[in-house]
């Protein structure tokens, strides 16, 4: 999953990772240019707002993108998995990161200095298409998801985003469908741009109408289809 989502039953361009983008000598050349490094779950990748500029291409596991505003508040703009690439923007505007990434549970991933990065797209044409490329689908997205923020309610998106996690990160139980990302609620929260509060509210009458069942970082959707008609209509 990203962060964003959308109600139809098709993913987004911008679910097509770095990686595989790349054809497979020119993944391999890239890939020798860094070193291997593994980060701990809940272990902070990169932090908002520090100089660094290295580029982190993930081999496995997942992370997540989050942003704190002047106020404290966290949103939740993206998940990271195998194939992703981090911190490309610093990498080639030199500027302080702009979000943290942190490790949802142990992540691989390769780090490549920028100066090495950089010659590399310069005599790559194919792959510095290729990041352009999903650049322009992660801005799209995130417009789309502007737009569904200002069109839905926090039911709604909350509901999207359980249905959106479910495709990308569910696992087909006898009791439902689990999500086998170790999302909190201030995390959920943080991705439908409301408070934990509000979530755990909301959660807690998806769970009476038997739509989802709950625990200490695990979710069980039991009946997607409350959760479509929500999306759909509010109710």
């Amino acid at each position: 999953m990203t962060a964003a989502y959308s109600l139809s039953d098709g993913g987004l361009d911008d679910r097509v990772p770095f990686l595989a983008r790349l054809e497979s000598e020119d993944r391999s050349a890239l890939l020798a240019l860094g070193v291997a490094l593994t980060f701990a779950p809940r272990m902070v990748v990169v932090h908002q707002n520090e100089p660094s500029s290295h580029v982190l291409l993930i081999v496995r596991g997942w992370t997540k993108v989050t942003a704190s505003a002047a106020n404290g508040y966290e949103a939740l703009l993206a998940l990271r998995g195998p194939g992703d690439i981090i911190g490309e923007s610093s990498a080639l505007t030199g500027r302080p990161r702009s979000a943290t990434v942190t490790a949802l549970e142990q992540v691989g991933a390769v780090a490549v200095e920028r100066e090495g990065f950089t010659d590399f797209l310069n005599g790559s044409p194919a792959v510095s298409f290729a990041l352009l490329g999903l650049t322009s689908d992660r801005t799209r997205t995130a417009d789309q998801r502007r737009l569904e923020f200002a069109s839905m309610s926090v039911r709604e998106r909350l509901a999207a985003l359980l249905l959106d996690l479910a495709r990308t990160h569910g696992q087909r139980t006898e009791a439902g469908i689990e999500l086998s990302l170790p999302l909190s609620k201030q995390e959920l929260a943080g991705s439908v741009g409301a408070s934990r509060e509000m979530v755990q509210r909301l959660l807690k009458e998806l769970r009476d109408r038997g739509a989802v069942s709950t625990g200490r970082r695990t979710l069980l959707i039991m009946r997607p289809d409350i959760l479509r008609r929500i999306g759909r209509s509010g109710v």
